[in-house]
């Protein structure tokens, strides 16, 4: 018999905080593998399906060895039910990171990105907190990250994947 381990994906329109946060996640919980998955764009270029395909089996080659991990990127359910290793996880919890309109456009303008852009990323921000409820199972919750501490973030982000990790239960297989 299977005893799968679940997955973790802190999400968020861009500008939120999740690549921020990693460094910081990484530090507090060295017992989960925490990734960027933008770190690979550089080679992958923007094959969103191939990028989730990809992270979710590398998630799913560190569960066969009893690790958990948590991916720090924009991914949306309906999207990582088609993966192919989408099965092997016993279940995919989401976080989402928002911060006020203000704030995004700050950090998103801090990276060049165009006025078309940042409010693109601000549609989504609000899309995200609109389905937070109905799309996610179970619904998904928010931190906001405007005036956040990325510590207190971090923090915030460990209790929500401890009250789901199996952490007295975990097994080498997937």
């Amino acid at each position: 018999m299977e005893n799968k381990l679940p997955l973790f994906i802190v999400t968020g329109a861009s500008g939120s905080g999740k690549t921020y946060i990693v460094k910081e996640l990484r530090r507090i919980m060295p017992e989960f593998d925490i990734f960027d998955p933008d770190n690979l764009i550089e080679f992958i270029e923007h094959d969103w399906e191939k990028m989730r395909n990809i992270w979710l089996r590398v998630a799913r080659n560190i569960a066969q060895s009893g690790r958990m991990t948590i991916l720090c990127g924009t991914m949306m359910p309906w999207d990582i039910a088609k993966c192919v290793d989408f099965p092997y996880f016993k279940h995919v919890y989401y976080l989402n990171l928002h911060c006020n309109e203000e704030t995004r456009e700050k950090r998103l303008q801090e990276r060049n990105w165009s006025t078309g852009m940042i409010q693109e990323h601000k549609n989504f921000a609000k899309r995200l907190l609109e389905i937070a409820d109905t799309e996610y199972d179970p619904p998904m919750p928010t931190i906001d990250t405007t005036e956040a501490a990325v510590s207190g973030v971090a923090s915030q982000i460990r209790e929500w994947v401890l009250r789901y990790s199996d952490t007295g239960t975990k097994s080498n297989e997937c």
